[in-house]
């Protein structure tokens, strides 16, 4: 019997997710935008763990390669795309000297684009396993999916441009 309960359970676990996803999207951008003090141990270790992430992220979207199409162009690209959105992050950052230490205000518009980039690829997602789905395609939309990769390489990018200059302005500033 409690066999019986476990895709009634399954569902009701995908309901619930549906049903939070906003409010994490909403999580994420007001979070995202929030001044925060920039702590110098803090921004080095981001710095250096994020470009070990970079690197596994790499070396996985490499090994991807032999299940999804040109996986790694996709993440190197991405990577590269959200490198550049770390600089013009960087440079649109508004950053406030205070007796109690450096405070930072990321760009609130660049933080709500980033939140879309990632609303609209899981949407988008959920589409195309929809679609295969329907179409019994599951070998073809599987092998198409390196767009995951390049979205994951622009917020991945992003990330590790913007907590190596902050890093940086950290250490010019000490």
């Amino acid at each position: 019997m409690p066999l019986l309960l476990l895709p009634l359970l399954v569902a009701a676990l995908v309901l619930l997710w549906l049903l939070l996803w906003p409010f994490a999207l909403w999580q994420r951008y007001r979070m995202g935008r929030a001044r925060r003090r920039a702590v110098a141990w803090v921004a080095g270790l981001n710095a250096w763990m994020l470009l070990v992430s970079a690197c596994v992220f790499l070396l996985g979207a490499w090994l991807t390669g032999h299940w999804v199409e040109a996986a790694l162009a996709h993440a190197t690209a991405g990577v590269a795309l959200g490198v550049l959105l770390g600089c013009i992050g960087l440079l649109l950052t508004r950053f406030e000297a205070t007796p109690q230490g450096l405070y930072y205000t990321p760009n609130r518009w660049l933080v709500l684009a980033l939140t879309l980039v990632v609303a609209v690829r899981i949407a988008y997602g959920l589409y195309r396993m929809e679609q295969a789905w329907v179409s019994d395609a599951h070998g073809v939309w599987l092998s198409q999916q390196g767009s995951v990769l390049a979205v994951g390489g622009v917020l991945l990018g992003h990330y590790l441009a913007y907590a190596w200059g902050l890093r940086s302005r950290l250490r010019r500033a000490a």
